[in-house]
């Protein structure tokens, strides 16, 4: 094994952690409930657009809300310090060439100077909707439009009602699920450039979560770490369901680049983690094999040990949503209903909401984020300015509206991708995806790797220059 490697991998892994702490957001509904009123009851200012938010979506909102007019009064509040893009991270996971952490993270300054909106870094307490004021841990903000890009939060607590509070926090401690922008990605970088031989286990959580193919994109990033590193052991994919997104296109590039390194168990449920003794309990389906001949499956209880537990748990709408009292969806997700083909909510036809909580049918990703951002700029600038405006979604197909890529072999890099085009259903708006084939006939390329690399450096681009 290349040890001098693998130390530096861990200097590394440590350096960055300074930069990305910050950005860690709430994981844990306890952390994460409305806190009530501003720690002040000062109204700091009054703005036209406020912005909660400062991802893909709110950036984009912002940033498109100047071009359209600079006289516009737009204002972002933001928790943290920096931005951490979660999109193409799974790279740095695999060690591809040229990747660090700090590729990921960037200064809001560049941006705000810009354009020319502004930038609060505050925690939103809780929303007066009636008020049109905006509780934070400085103040009060109001406001005259609101728009919601709050991102999303874990449901530890509806996932595994039996566990205690202070178990929820030694598994996010220990387990880390970096789904969410911050310093459960430096730890879990940690632990990977820690490990000497063992089974990384990654779950994939229930119901709507954010990015589908993250996961199996992290499993495909992990195996070829290991692969580089000479780590002996198996990355085990446990999928509460029996297939996944990108699915025939992750098998195929498995099943090709690393035999039986990657092993997926569909239909496995979660019932218990020991971070402690590093074990995970899980039921699954089986063949029976009790009984010769009969075949047919069976549910079973396993458990099994880990070196490393990519823990990701089931997804739920920012606690913000539940600030802003507007209606949801009667899921364990609470996405916000929307007003027809629109991005703004059935609620209040002054808070609009984009990205991972809004309740059409488009797929959770960075890239739609940024979609729905300029669809909510254009709606509400027309509106600002006394103009009447139609989604042109409603009208004809957008194609490519999302475009997303995974990053799934190294040394050569290889990727796979899929489209989805939206159109507009009568209820909502639909996304439907198309994976291509490269012309080699397989679905995952060099040209694709490369693609992938374009479209995060764009995308960055578009945010902060």
């Amino acid at each position: 094994m290349n040890m001098n490697r693998r130390d530096a991998l861990k200097v590394g892994a440590v350096s960055v952690a300074a930069v990305a702490a910050t950005a860690m957001t709430g994981c844990t509904e306890a952390e994460a409930k409305p806190a009530g009123k501003a720690v002040s009851e000062k109204v700091l200012a009054k703005h036209q657009i406020v912005v909660i938010g400062g991802g893909f979506g709110g950036l984009t909102v912002a940033k498109s809300l100047k071009k359209k007019d600079k006289n516009f009064n737009v204002l972002v509040i933001e928790k943290n310090d920096t931005f951490m893009s979660c999109p193409f991270s799974n790279a740095n996971i695999g060690k591809l060439d040229g990747i660090s952490l700090s590729t990921f993270v960037f200064d809001y300054g560049q941006p705000v100077e810009k354009y020319g909106y502004g930038m609060l870094k505050a925690e939103v307490t809780a929303i007066n909707r009636e008020a049109k004021e905006i509780y934070t841990t400085h103040g009060i903000i109001k406001y005259d439009i609101l728009v919601l890009s709050p991102g999303i939060a874990y449901d530890y607590e509806g996932q595994f009602p039996t566990w205690s509070k202070e178990k929820i926090e030694h598994v996010v401690r220990e387990t880390p699920a970096a789904l969410i922008p911050g310093a459960e990605h430096v730890a879990l970088e940690r632990q990977l450039a820690n490990m000497e031989d063992g089974d990384v286990v990654i779950t994939v959580p229930n119901g709507k979560f954010r990015c589908p193919p993250a996961p199996f994109e992290r499993a495909s990033m992990i195996a070829a770490y290991m692969k580089k590193e000479d780590i002996q052991g198996k990355v085990i994919i446990l999928n509460p369901k029996s297939k996944f997104a990108k699915y025939g296109a992750f098998m195929e590039s498995w099943k090709d680049l690393y035999d039986d390194r990657i092993v997926h168990m569909p239909q496995s449920v979660i019932l218990d983690v020991d971070p402690k003794a590093k074990t995970i309990t899980f039921k699954t389906v089986v063949e029976r094999t009790d009984v010769v001949g009969l075949g047919g499956l069976e549910s079973v209880k396993k458990t099994i040990k880990y070196e490393v537990l990519n823990l990701i748990p089931n997804n739920k709408a920012n606690p913000v949503v539940e600030m802003a009292t507007l209606e949801t969806s009667k899921d364990s997700f609470g996405k916000v209903l929307m007003n027809g083909c629109s991005f703004q909510t059935k609620t209040d036809k002054d808070i609009y909401a984009i990205g991972d909580v809004v309740a059409h049918a488009i797929p959770p990703s960075g890239q739609t984020a940024s979609w729905s951002g300029k669809q909510c700029a254009d709606e509400i600038a027309h509106r600002l300015h006394g103009k009447a405006y139609t989604l042109a979604v409603k009208t004809a197909p957008v194609k490519a509206g999302n475009v997303c890529f995974s990053m799934v072999g190294d040394r050569p890099e290889e990727a796979i991708m899929v489209t989805h085009d939206f159109s507009w259903t009568g209820k909502v708006i639909k996304g439907k995806g198309h994976v291509p084939k490269a012309p080699s006939g397989k679905f995952r390329s060099e040209g694709t790797a490369k693609a992938t690399r374009n479209w995060y450096n764009g995308a960055m681009a578009d945010l902060f220059s």
